[in-house]
C-alpha cells in the first residue's frame, strides 16, 4: 500500500525530465508556480545528451510555414505551437542560459563550439534550481490515483529501500518520451497506464532510423560501411531528399533515409514494394549525364570510367553490380537511367530501440487544444508521448520544446479558469 505524502503544499507535477518536461517546468516556475519534476533515471536530460553526440543542432532557421510542414499531418497544429515558441524563442531561451547559438550553412541552429550538450544541460539545471524547481531523480511514476493523484516509487536509496507513495498535485504534466532509446528512459513503459485510463495510444513504430536491405554476401564483404555523398534519395515516385547516406552491412542509413522513414513505413505496411531510388549525380540533368556517358570508349573499364568522368569511385561500381549484374554492358541511355535511380529494395526498418525517434503515441484526439487529456482534466501531455514525428535537423527538439512551452501556458490557463469558477 502506497503511503500518502505528508508534505502537501500546492504544486504542479512534471513527470519526465526531458526537454519538453524541463521547459514546461521552467515556464511554470517563471509564472510563480511551485514545480516538482519526477524523473525515473539517475539524471534528467539523458536523451537530450545522447542526441547531442551526433551533432548538437537545437532547431532550424527556416521559415515557420516550411518548418511546420515537417510535421506531416500535424502541420496546422505545429504551426500554432511554433508561433507560440519558435526557433527564435529557443535561441533567446539559450541566450538566457548564457549559451550562444549560430545558424549553420544548412540552416540548422547550433550552440557555438564551446558549448557541449552537458554544459547546456548544466546551465539549464542551474536556472531551474534558481527558480525553485524541485527535481527528484530515481522517482518512477507508477500510475494515477483518483481524479488528480499520482503514485510514485522512490528508488533513490537502492532496491532494498524502495518506497511507494502518493501525491496530489494541482496539475500534472506528463512528458515521458516515446519508445526509442530505452537506455535513456524513453521506453514507453507508460503506455499501459494511459490505456487503462481509457486514453487511446497509437502503437509505436520506428522513425528516423536505418532501412534494412538484403545485400548479397559478396556486397557485404566488399563494401562494409561506406558513405555516398551528395546524393538524392526518394521512395518509389515520391519527392527526393538530398544529403549523404551510409551503406552498411544491414542496409542504408543517414539523414535522407531518416527523412523518408514515414514513406518507407507506409509502403511496407501496404505490402510494398518499398524501393529507395538513389540518384548518384543529382546536380546533372539527364541530357548532361548522358553526354558524359557517351564519351566512354568501347572496352573501357566501367569503374575507371565512372571514377575519372563522374568522380564516382568505390563503392559505386559494387553497388551498381549488386542491383544490375550486367551493368558493364549497358548502353549509355540505360546506364544514365540507372545512375539517376539506383533501385534499392527495402525489406524492413531497424528495430524500435535503435530509432532516433518514434511514430505513434497518444492520439491528438485524446487531448484538447491545450494538450490536456480529455479523460483526465488537469493532466497535460507534452513531447514525444504525443503521436507526431518529424525528421532530424532540429525539428525533433524544437517540437519537444514547443509542446512543453504550450503545455505550460495551458496549465496556467486551466488554473486561472478554476480559480475564476471558484
Amino acid at each position: 500500500m502506497a503511503e500518502k505524502s505528508s508534505d502537501n503544499p500546492s504544486f504542479i507535477a512534471v513527470v519526465g525530465g526531458g526537454p519538453a518536461g524541463l521547459l514546461a517546468a521552467q515556464r511554470l516556475a517563471e509564472a510563480g508556480c511551485r514545480v516538482r519534476v519526477y524523473e525515473a533515471q539517475a539524471t534528467v536530460g539523458r536523451k537530450f545528451l545522447v542526441a547531442g553526440h551526433g551533432g548538437f543542432n537545437l532547431s532550424n532557421a527556416e521559415d515557420l510555414a516550411r518548418f511546420a510542414s515537417r510535421y506531416g499531418p500535424e502541420e496546422p497544429r505545429f504551426l500554432d505551437l511554433l508561433n507560440h515558441f519558435s526557433p527564435a524563442a529557443l535561441r533567446a531561451w539559450a541566450a538566457g542560459l548564457g549559451i550562444e547559438t549560430f545558424v549553420g550553412t544548412s540552416g540548422r541552429i547550433f550552440p557555438v563550439a564551446a558549448h557541449k550538450p552537458a554544459e547546456v544541460l548544466r546551465a539549464w539545471l542551474t536556472k531551474l534550481r534558481d527558480l525553485g524547481v524541485e527535481i527528484y531523480t530515481r522517482h518512477r511514476w507508477l500510475g494515477f490515483v483518483g481524479s488528480t493523484g499520482l503514485r510514485l516509487r522512490d528508488e533513490s536509496q537502492g532496491p532494498d529501500t524502495r518506497r511507494e507513495f502518493e501525491v496530489e498535485p494541482v496539475a500534472t504534466v506528463l512528458a515521458l518520451g516515446g519508445g526509442s532509446w530505452a537506455k535513456t528512459g524513453s521506453d514507453g513503459a507508460w503506455v499501459p497506464m494511459l490505456r487503462d485510463t481509457g486514453v487511446p495510444v497509437m502503437p509505436f513504430a520506428p522513425a528516423n532510423c536505418g532501412a534494412e536491405v538484403a545485400w548479397s554476401p559478396f556486397f557485404k564483404e566488399k563494401t562494409g560501411r561506406a558513405p555516398l555523398k551528395n546524393i538524392a534519395l526518394r521512395v518509389n515516385d515520391g519527392p527526393a531528399v538530398r544529403g549523404e547516406i551510409m551503406l552498411t552491412e544491414y542496409g542504408v542509413e543517414g539523414t535522407p533515409v531518416y527523412a523518408l522513414t514515414p514513406q518507407l513505413r507506409a509502403a511496407l505496411a501496404n505490402g510494398g514494394p518499398a524501393v529507395l531510388h538513389l540518384n548518384l549525380k543529382p546536380d546533372l540533368s539527364a541530357p548532361a549525364l548522358l553526354n558524359k556517358l557517351q564519351l566512354r570508349r568501347p572496352g573501357a573499364s566501367l569503374p575507371d570510367f565512372l571514377r575519372k568522368t563522374l568522380h564516382l569511385g568505390p563503392p559505386v561500381p559494387t553497388l551498381l553490380r549488386e542491383v544490375q549484374p550486367e551493368v558493364a554492358t549497358l548502353p549509355p541511355e540505360a546506364l544514365a537511367a540507372l545512375l539517376m535511380a539506383v533501385p534499392i529494395t527495402v525489406e524492413g526498418l531497424r528495430p524500435l530501440d535503435e530509432a532516433i525517434s518514434t511514430a505513434g503515441g497518444i492520439a491528438f484526439s485524446s487531448v484538447n487544444e491545450q494538450l490536456m487529456l480529455r479523460q483526465r482534466p488537469g493532466t497535460f501531455v507534452a513531447g514525444e508521448m504525443l503521436d507526431w514525428e518529424a525528421p532530424t535537423g532540429g525539428y525533433l527538439l524544437q517540437g519537444c520544446f514547443s509542446t512543453g512551452a504550450w503545455v505550460a501556458q495551458g496549465v496556467l490557463a486551466w488554473q486561472q479558469a478554476l480559480n475564476e469558477n471558484g
